[in-house]
């Protein structure tokens, strides 16, 4: 469910412009040079558009030379799509294995092919189902929990992925995955419809989610509407649709919307190093903080470095026992 996909890179522009102009029209304005861009767009994606392609229409607006997604919505959900551009593309991982939470409307009694609105109805059973027994279905639910991923997913098998099967009409077996409900919130109930909010490990398809449910309550179901609201710390304040985006201004006035790169890590704690321990700890190596006299975070584990001098990110690194500092992921800008 969650893949980061980088959009495809504008094929370059040849050095010798020797292109035939057909006569009578005037040869094309040279495109203008990528120039880097580095940052987090939190953008609003639409229904009906793709995750990627919602990446290269942003990427195409800032003119930007790197980019990618930290996790795929489905054509037909909305919602929160970080994308990341230049440096920020280092730390889209995190955003991938983060925890994500949703908003959904599952729609009782009726099943699809694809296990939401963009399938075919292939059975409908009467809803008879009290709140009582939403909450009781709910609850089965919450924690750990396995799901067989569907056939409409873009898991591959043998560089295949599985939707290309389903379209041609082949079901393949899929072994059950384990994740975690975190937190499962009835939102309403006026039957058929039921909304929920949902809070989930990477890899929970909220389409099975709500499958299950509708299995569970004996009518079957659809998943009607989906939104995601939150992936890791990041949340729709603050995000913008690619028309506010675009009327943001010029490519320099976009490039102010973007959070720094460093908002994708503002759940660590940071470092201040000084200039020489900075320019070591650029060159990779270890620093033992305590004997430098750099103040150092009570908890080891992943931390975000900055040069003292200017604030500049130089990227993340590990806190050891004895407050040793190892690079992680550096950033080329610093």
């Amino acid at each position: 469910m969650a893949d980061n996909i980088p959009a495809d890179a504008a094929s370059p522009i040849p050095a010798n412009n020797d292109k035939r102009v057909k006569r009578g029209q005037a040869p094309r304005a040279p495109r203008p040079p990528r120039l880097p861009v580095h940052g987090v767009l939190l953008l609003d994606k639409p229904v009906g558009l793709s995750s990627n392609d919602a990446l290269i229409r942003a990427k195409r607006m800032l003119n930007a030379p790197k980019a990618g997604h930290t996790g795929t919505l489905d054509p037909f959900a909305t919602g929160l799509l970080p994308l990341c551009f230049g440096e920020a593309t280092k730390f889209s991982q995190d955003l991938l294995e983060a925890d994500k939470t949703y908003e959904a409307v599952v729609h009782l009694g009726v099943k699809t092919d694809t296990g939401d609105t963009e399938g075919q109805v292939i059975a409908e059973r009467p809803v008879d189902a009290s709140p009582e027994q939403i909450e009781a279905a709910l609850a089965r639910f919450r924690g750990p929990i396995s799901q067989v991923p569907p056939m409409h997913s873009a898991l591959k098998r043998d560089g295949k992925p599985l939707y290309e099967y389903a379209r041609a009409g082949i079901t393949l077996e899929r072994e059950a995955r384990d994740v975690i409900i975190h937190k499962l919130e009835l939102l309403d109930y006026q039957a058929p419809m039921l909304a929920i909010r949902v809070t989930c490990s990477k890899g929970t398809y909220i389409r099975v989610l709500g499958e299950d449910i509708g299995e569970h309550l004996g009518c079957g179901a659809h998943l009607n509407a989906l939104r995601r609201i939150g992936v890791g710390p990041l949340t729709l304040d603050g995000a913008m649709t690619l028309e506010q985006f675009e009327a943001a201004g010029e490519t320099e006035q976009r490039k102010a919307a973007l959070l720094p790169v460093d908002g994708l890590l503002q759940s660590f704690p940071a470092v201040q190093l000084p200039d020489e321990l900075a320019r070591r700890f650029l060159h990779g190596q270890r620093l033992p903080l305590a004997k430098e006299g750099v103040a150092a975070p009570e908890q080891l584990g992943r931390v975000r470095v900055y040069r003292a001098s200017d604030a500049a990110l130089l990227g993340t690194g590990l806190l050891q026992e004895y407050a040793i500092l190892a690079p992680e992921r550096l950033v080329s800008t610093a």
